[in-house]
């Protein structure tokens, strides 16, 4: 009987999370990192040390593909800097990786998306919104979503993993609400901000990971599933509650910063497909 999902990136921001929901799930999660870090994963959770963008990788050294359920591709090198030359150095070797599952006998596969394959978006983000990105991380998610729709959607279940604005375990990112805290303990008591007014579609990322754990094991499940909230709301006011909720002694100071010119006045996941899968799943609580 098929019981492992494979989890790549597993030790990131997202994998961690990712790991833990699948294990909740009931399956044998297999976490493959680079480089194994204390603390970084359960103690409970397998943990294989391999480079799955390295040529020649092989999936028989995590294990053997007739025992495997998925495979959840979120490895990701540079996911906060979204200009990184490293989206486009690395692309051919993320193509690579999932066309060499299909090949290895894996039925289902999964992959982490960006809202920044959308670009400039004025409303809801559908399966059907057309994608034209301004970054190179945008870029490089989009090229390879359409690239492997084409060369695997057809040889096995492929579903693509659209994920929009990540907060929580807020220690671990890069966001504004790392900075945040950093900033807090530093001691100062004014943040430099934005004007506040791009909607955004936001996450805390054990959420993120429940929602990738259902819909990437979801037997039949394929294509384009927005991983989110489907739910708008100012960057401000998502800010302001953060620094309530952490009771931190800092004022914004609106408008020291330009918003920037990529970012769409609102832009959020329609999410009736994952609410639908995690009202059925072991999380309906998280719906």
């Amino acid at each position: 009987m098929k019981n492992i999902v494979v989890i790549t990136g597993a030790g990131g921001y997202v994998g961690r999370h990712v790991t833990r929901a699948v294990a909740e799930l009931g399956y044998e999660a297999v976490a493959v990192v680079r480089r194994h870090r204390e603390g970084d994963l359960d103690m409970a959770t397998r943990v294989v040390e391999a480079d799955v963008l390295a040529p020649g990788f092989d999936i028989a050294t995590v294990a053997a593909s007739d025992q495997i359920e998925a495979v959840i591709h979120l490895a990701w090198q540079d996911g906060f800097v979204h200009n990184a030359p490293s989206h486009l150095a690395r692309l051919s070797d993320h193509y690579r990786f999932l066309t060499s599952m299909v090949d290895s006998g894996i039925h289902r596969i999964a992959a982490l998306g960006s809202m920044h394959e959308i670009g400039y978006w004025e409303g809801a983000v559908t399966a059907e919104t057309p994608t034209n990105p301004a970054t190179l991380y945008g870029i490089a998610k989009d090229a390879l979503r359409r690239s492997a729709m084409l060369s695997i959607a057809d040889r096995a279940e492929f579903v693509w993993l659209r994920a929009y604005y990540i907060l929580g375990d807020d220690r671990r990112n890069r966001s504004i609400f790392a900075k945040l805290l950093e900033a807090s303990d530093r001691g100062e008591k004014v943040f430099p901000f934005t004007s506040g007014r791009t909607l955004y579609d936001f996450i805390d990322v054990a959420e993120l990971g429940r929602q990738i754990a259902v819909a990437a094991t979801a037997d039949g499940v394929t294509g384009i599933v927005n991983v989110s909230s489907g739910e708008p709301e100012s960057l401000a006011s998502r800010v302001e509650r953060f620094i309530a909720e952490n009771r931190l002694d800092i004022t914004l100071q609106y408008g020291a910063f330009p918003d920037r010119p990529y970012d769409s006045p609102g832009i959020w996941g329609e999410a009736g497909k994952i609410r639908a899968l995690m009202a059925r799943s072991r999380f309906p609580h998280s719906v």
